[in-house]
């Protein structure tokens, strides 16, 4: 187990679509040690979920988690420690939400990103078994958010609107309190 260092845009790893795991691959020693290392990066940076490719890996591999005690996200529901292998998301409410997204491999940047309301995410467990999950509010925006690092997709690539790009200071000084505004993970 290692924190890893962080790929930051500008590396090609992070435009790549990332490969599929087989079974096999799921179920070995080096994919356990991955992810542990996915899951020490994370918590090292205080993020809440991570891909990847993120740490050089271009595999279909995430993990998200939001802490009880989070102090990032005080009003936010909990959400245990999760691996998520080939995940796919279908859009189960495509009524859209904004929230402004930061992410870790984007440093120093947080944009407003509209995203479908409801997901599903469908995937394969850590013993390769299928699985699925659906999420809407804040955590379908999470989700989006990390699977498309899977898909070589920064959050700064659904921006529609370039005025809503701000530094993380700005967006605390200017955005960050207005009425109505929404924030996201990194």
């Amino acid at each position: 187990m290692a924190v890893r260092p962080l790929l930051t845009i500008g590396n090609p790893v992070l435009r790549q679509v990332a490969r599929p795991l087989t079974r096999d691959e799921i179920l070995s020693a080096e994919v356990r040690t991955l992810i542990d290392d996915m899951i020490d990066t994370m918590h090292h940076e205080e993020g809440i979920g991570i891909a990847a490719p993120q740490i050089g890996e271009s595999v279909q591999l995430a993990v998200m988690e939001i802490a009880v005690d989070s102090e990032r996200y005080p009003d936010t529901n909990p959400f245990e420690m999760a691996v998520f292998v080939n995940p796919r998301v279908s859009v189960l409410d495509a009524a859209e939400q904004g929230y402004w997204e930061g992410c870790l491999s984007v440093p120093g940047l947080r944009g407003l990103v509209h995203r479908p309301r409801g997901v599903r995410v469908d995937y394969l467990n850590l013993h390769g078994d299928p699985a699925s999950i659906v999420a809407d509010g804040f955590m379908a925006t999470v989700f989006q958010h990390e699977l498309d690092h899977l898909g070589g997709v920064l959050f700064i690539d659904r921006i529609r609107d370039t005025r809503m790009l701000a530094t993380t200071d700005n967006y605390v000084r200017f955005w960050l309190n207005r009425p109505g505004e929404q924030r996201t993970s990194e």
